[in-house]
């Protein structure tokens, strides 16, 4: 028999352990991710990155209310995030969310830290208008501010937001070493490329010595475009540097053209290409051709009138085939200019060679001299080759008992801006390329991983019958209805047969 008091007992036992659950769980994030892409997971590079800070870091995320539903799932699932981060990071990361909209200040407040509003349609009352929207977060540590001005749907919000926490507490940025001296382009001539590494990284240039070699300071040598021959005895310091367990990136022009004679492509002997095939990478001396490919502009007489028109030039191969990897990660196409076809001839099974980039599978290759002929029809039999490597990724020992890791491209031109007048900017993909490889030979925390990692699609097989996909849309709707509607049925009688048993049994009281 309940009892008054055993009643409030109960209450308070219940408010008890409510209250329990509470103070535990603002102590300890605990949450079960059965996704396939374990987008609701923290990457171990994330959980090593909050547990080294040595400052708070405060967040401001500027987002907007009211939103319709799949921007609002944007601001839910960033508010997750931050709940996760300052969990893991044991209160070091402190964040406060802002709707700008709110008023004329805290709207010029987010635009001063760099976020600007977008354009997001919104259907009222069966139209579709235009509302103005924030997206985007602040992230703080002292006097030193990086922003995010827009989160995307979708987007990798972890990567976007360990990165930015990394450049704000890095205290000493690894050392990258760009090679001089034989003809490289200087760091000046890659401005775009020194804008992106130097937010992770110091980029320092470095010449050949007869006592040093490489210093052992820099983690990643990187070598794009030399033009003189290089002595003989100058390899060994390569080989001394990968022995070490460092890392090298070459980009390598083994044919280009030569606007002295006219124009004509010839091949282009540094030295680096006996070193290279010596550890099984022939970059051989070959245009490579392909009919997916850039253009050039040619100035055309067109009547009285002279005209610039953009024709087809398949020296100047556009790759869109990458092998899964995270250098290749989220790029679309990487425009190459001369470039190479590259052969990989393993001599040791210690070290593992693969293809990064290939061409289409309409290519071709031609020997040097070529005389280049802007108007020449190209036919299929141009094209009889196909996807033939442009880039490839070395790992293992080679060189020494120690491992490390090279990459090769048969071109050095696709991320070299120029200086002066002849300044040109380069696709954000061919930068993007040589980025995503300094990282993946440099940055061990393993970020390079979440610069994809979003919210994957899953939707509807797009080959399916119409009938066949509306069945499966009021299928997903309507199950969950019906399994509720037959629990309850089931439930239901199941009490009544309880019910009718318990009405059916007689009780008969013994007498003594």
């Amino acid at each position: 028999m309940l009892t008054r008091k055993k009643v409030q007992n109960s209450i308070l036992l219940f408010f008890g352990i409510f209250l329990l659950i509470n103070i535990i769980s603002s102590r300890f994030f605990f949450r079960l991710d059965y996704t396939a892409d374990q987008r609701y997971s923290l990457s171990k590079a994330t959980k090593n990155i909050l547990s080294s800070l040595q400052e708070p870091i405060t967040i401001t995320a500027y987002f907007s209310e009211d939103l319709p539903p799949d921007i609002e799932k944007v601001r839910q699932d960033f508010r997750d995030l931050l709940v996760e981060y300052s969990s893991y990071s044991n209160g070091q990361i402190v964040y406060d969310f802002v709707n700008p909209i709110e008023s004329q200040e805290t709207e010029m407040q987010a635009q001063q830290s760099g976020i600007r509003p977008i354009m997001i349609n919104v259907r009222e009352k069966d139209q579709m208008k235009q509302q103005k929207a924030y997206l985007g977060a602040l992230i703080q540590m002292g006097d030193k501010k990086e922003t995010i001005p827009f989160i995307q749907p979708g987007a990798a919000m972890e990567y976007d937001l360990s990165s930015n926490i990394k450049k704000l507490s890095v205290t000493q940025k690894p050392k990258i070493a760009l090679l001089q001296g034989d003809g490289e382009p200087k760091l000046s001539e890659l401005n775009q490329l020194h804008q992106k590494l130097s937010i992770m990284y110091d980029i320092e240039p470095v010449t050949w010595s007869d006592t040093s070699g490489i210093p052992a300071e820099y983690k990643t040598l990187i070598i794009i475009a030399p033009k003189d021959t290089v002595p003989t005895n100058y390899f060994h310091y390569l080989d001394d540097f990968l022995s070490r367990g460092g890392r090298i990136i070459i980009a390598l022009n083994r044919v280009d053209i030569d606007y002295s004679q006219g124009g004509v492509g010839k091949a282009v002997y540094t030295g680096f290409s006996d070193w290279l095939k010596a550890k099984g990478i022939e970059v051989e001396k070959n245009f490579v051709t392909d009919a997916s490919c850039g253009s050039v502009t040619v100035p055309q007489q067109v009547g009285g009138f002279r005209i610039n028109t953009n024709v087809k030039f398949p020296y100047f191969p556009a790759i869109t085939s990458f092998t899964k990897h995270p250098v290749t990660e989220g790029l679309e196409t990487v425009l190459l200019q001369f470039a190479s076809p590259i052969k990989l001839l393993p001599k040791d099974s210690s070290v593992v060679m693969y293809p990064l980039l290939t061409t289409s599978g309409k290519s071709g290759v031609q020997a040097p001299p070529v005389y280049f002929d802007v108007s020449k029809n190209w036919t299929q039999s141009d094209f009889g080759l196909s996807n033939l490597p442009v880039g490839v990724v070395v790992e293992g020992k080679i060189s020494g008992n120690t491992d490390s890791k090279m990459i090769v491209f048969s071109n050095g031109n696709f991320v070299v801006n120029g200086e002066g007048q002849q300044a040109r900017n380069m696709p954000d993909d061919n930068i993007n390329l040589m980025v995503n490889a300094v990282d993946w030979l440099s940055d061990d925390t393993g970020l390079i991983d979440l610069r994809t990692k979003g919210v994957s699609s899953r939707p509807i097989d797009a080959t399916l019958q119409d009938s066949t996909k509306s069945f499966l849309k009021y299928l997903n709707f309507l199950l969950p209805l019906i399994l509720i509607i037959l629990y309850g049925i089931f439930r239901f009688q199941n009490r009544k047969r309880i019910r009718n048993k318990l009405m059916n049994t007689s009780y008969v009281q013994e007498t003594k």
